[in-house]
């Protein structure tokens, strides 16, 4: 996933089908004058319907194209014969889209398992034939009904990445060497601000078998202010809200601008300020490139945060110190 490909936000427009009208028709058949009514109803147009796809991990798709209009119903035929429905218009989407009618911000659902399937619009009934309007009084009803129209409208489309963890920190923490120490991912790495520009999903195996694994998120480094939309602000942020579980990961290279507990005042502020529940998430502390410490430093930080009654792991991605414990230890976690 690189950054041209990433889409976590988008408006699309759409709109089913309507419905086919009936039809208005009579029987001919030799010797009988006055045949009875036998037009038949329209067809239903084709729904709108969004589904879950674990193998979509972008919006992409739908920034290319935006307009998703489903076909419209056949009309009724003679002889009550129903005209032909539409095929539904199937849109596969991420697991943890949110769809929202852009104009009145009303929630339409999410989807957030695979395969799972919302309905966005529905396509419309098709008219009734006159077949259903004769009576006693009235043996040769000459009224149908149109099929229902179906108006188009515009939806908001928001990703919320679905994972087990989540990793929080700065830039240049660590989170992304951190990410493809412990997963199969391959994140861009280097040793400057916001390497990571868009989140990237990792996946950890304790046993080979997959009966335990996590899904890792290395969400992009925040900043102060990020609730505000400073640096890549709330662009990433929401993603968090869908993890199970946060892994802050602190810088420790004693040249850093700001301690590892100011650091984690700062994170701490910035998600509390963006939606306080994040904190109540279970969470981890891990203080990285303690290989750049002596023993008396680790052991004042490990003082500094014990002061605050938390308690912080040591690695160093540089050397995998410390990995294999944490690893566990988020496993034990979700």
């Amino acid at each position: 996933m690189t950054k041209k490909t990433f889409i976590d936000f988008c408006n699309i427009f759409i709109k089913a089908g309507d419905g086919g009208d009936g039809h208005t028709g009579f029987r001919r058949e030799k010797y009988v004058p006055k045949g009875g009514p036998d037009g038949g109803d329209g067809g239903r147009g084709g729904s709108i319907i969004a589904k879950g796809s674990e193998h979509e991990f972008s919006l992409l798709d739908y920034t290319q194209r935006k307009h998703f209009r489903a076909k419209n119903g056949q009309p009724g035929g003679r002889r009550q014969k129903t005209g032909r429905s539409a095929d539904d218009l199937v849109l596969c989407v991420p697991l943890g889209t949110v769809f929202r009618n852009k104009e009145t911000g009303r929630p339409m659902g999410e989807i957030i398992e695979n395969d799972q399937t919302l309905v966005l619009q529905e396509g419309g009934k098709g008219g009734l034939g006159n077949q259903h309007f004769a009576t006693s009084t009235n043996q040769t009803p000459r009224k149908s009904t149109p099929g229902e129209i179906r108006e188009g409208f515009w939806v908001q489309m928001e990703l919320k990445l679905l994972a087990d963890i989540g990793l929080v920190g700065f830039p240049n923490a660590g989170k992304s060497t951190f990410l493809s120490t412990i997963t199969n991912a391959k994140p861009k790495i280097g040793n400057y601000a916001f390497t990571t520009l868009h989140p990237c999903i990792g996946v950890s195996r304790l046993k080979q078998d997959d009966s335990d694994t996590l899904i890792i998120s290395d969400i992009p480094g925040l900043i102060e202010d990020a609730h505000k939309g400073v640096g890549l602000g709330i662009q990433f942020l929401r993603h968090i809200q869908r993890t199970q579980a946060l892994l802050f990961i602190l810088n420790g290279d004693p040249e850093h601008v700001e301690s590892p507990l100011t650091q984690w005042k700062t994170l701490q502020a910035e998600l509390q300020s963006f939606d306080p529940t994040l904190m109540q998430k279970p969470m981890l502390i891990a203080l990285n490139k303690t290989d750049l410490l002596d023993q008396e430093q680790i052991q004042k930080l490990q003082k500094d945060f014990a002061e605050k009654n938390l308690s912080i792991a040591l690695i160093s991605c540089h050397n995998k110190q410390g990995i294999h414990e944490i690893r566990e230890k988020l496993h034990a976690i979700v």
